[in-house]
């Protein structure tokens, strides 16, 4: 099975497109996340929604928006907001995660490896078969 991340973007005007990726696909939708991180002085979250396998292929998309929202659990924002309402609207619980911030890894591709590799230990995303 192949899980790739899919960036939309930091999560301003993307964060709407990422919405309605969980809501259109609502009979796909197994997870929503919240990967907290800190930049420098900044607490900042990027928001997942993950969906099942496709059949065939065997592709998992993971959507993000990546490191543009604040932390919800330090500044109260509309943005998380939005999300928490999508994830409550479609009875699915927000799963937060505090991860590495991106910049310290040389590759964009080898962050989202990281990723990967935390979701699957922690039985989010199905093992490499």
């Amino acid at each position: 099975m192949i899980q790739r991340f899919i960036e939309l973007g930091e999560g301003y005007s993307d964060l709407y497109e990422l919405i309605e990726l969980a809501t259109a696909n609502k009979h796909r939708l197994v997870h929503m996340m919240a990967l907290h991180t800190k930049i420098e002085t900044q607490e900042v979250t990027s928001l997942v929604v993950v969906l099942k396998p496709t059949d065939p292929g065997k592709f998992q998309a993971l959507y993000i928006c990546r490191e543009g929202i604040p932390n919800p659990n330090y500044i109260p924002n509309k943005r998380y907001d939005l999300f928490s309402q999508t994830a409550e609207e479609l009875e699915k619980k927000i799963h937060e995660l505090s991860v590495k911030p991106s910049y310290l890894f040389h590759e964009k591709e080898l962050f989202y490896q990281h990723l990967i590799g935390i979701l699957r230990l922690n039985h989010y995303l199905a093992p490499l078969q």
